[in-house]
């Protein structure tokens, strides 16, 4: 397991120990990790591939969340001890033709994607969509006053939530037939920026309301907030082209796991305490 400790990866991590098999969760800082005891936590940083290589001895499936420049060693070094199958946590942006698509990020994931298919390894790609947990950065506004402040209010997207995330993953680590497959991942309703502040809202227990910036000023602030200028741009533009335009939903949640993607509102519950 690489990224154990983000917002799937400690989800794999539980479904995984519950599944009865045995886990290796690789991070930077295992005193740290807050795994569960039953996970055997070692040492590894995915931009120095010496230190990742012991963990794969043994290894049968690689759960793979890497960051920019280091897939290759590590697929190369995972071929090399007898990984059989590696799931990438990749993005559906791969796949999307909107304006702001063609960028960096993009290009990012498609590249990562290329050296998976050339590894020589059984691969499958995990390609979600919006996070809802993306929504946690509106929390301390949403504690302060309940107004959330953005650019484009009416930017649909069908947030996935990251339970639903694992689970696909999960299942494709356990189960044969996933080979060569691509699954895109959405939650099962294309809601706007101002909709979803509403049902959180809702879920709280207090009014939630979205004021929309423009983008200019919006551009601003994120650039205040250390937010790179060129993130900054694509993101707005990424959003503007989302404008009026229903998200695509994919049934793939429920293809491979045999339950529906999990709604906002059940996210929202979930995560209650983290906007009071």
């Amino acid at each position: 397991m690489t990224g154990a400790t983000g917002n799937v990866g400690r989800h794999v991590v539980d479904q995984l120990l519950a599944a009865g098999e045995t886990v290796r969760a690789l991070t930077r800082s295992p005193a740290g990790a807050r795994l569960p005891a039953e996970a055997e936590v070692v040492g590894g940083d995915l931009t120095r591939p010496e230190t990742v290589e012991p963990a794969l001895e043994g290894v049968s499936a690689l759960f793979l969340f890497p960051s920019p420049g280091t897939a290759g060693p590590v697929l190369r070094a995972a071929r090399e001890r007898g990984v059989r199958r590696v799931v990438l946590l990749s993005s559906s942006a791969v796949e999307f033709s909107t304006e702001g698509s063609d960028n960096a990020i993009v290009a990012y994931h498609k590249e990562i994607e290329r050296e998976v298919e050339e590894s020589g390894l059984e691969w499958t790609f995990v390609r979600p969509g919006a996070f809802a947990v993306n929504t946690l950065q509106w929390a301390p506004q949403i504690r302060a006053d309940g107004v959330v402040r953005g650019p484009y209010a009416e930017a649909e997207m069908a947030l996935i939530h990251e339970r639903d995330i694992a689970d696909v993953a999960t299942r494709v680590l356990l189960t044969d037939g996933h080979a060569g497959a691509k699954y895109m991942l959405t939650g099962p309703e294309s809601l706007t920026q101002a909709e979803q502040a509403r049902r959180i809202g809702e879920a709280v227990g207090r009014p939630v309301r979205y004021e929309e910036l423009a983008p200019d000023v919006a551009r601003e602030q994120m650039i205040q907030n250390q937010v790179p200028a060129e993130f900054a741009d694509m993101l707005l533009s990424f959003q503007a082209g989302l404008v009026g335009v229903p998200a695509e939903i994919s049934a793939t949640v429920e293809e491979v796991t045999g339950r529906p993607a999990r709604t906002l509102d059940q996210w929202a519950a979930d995560h209650v305490a983290d906007f009071r």
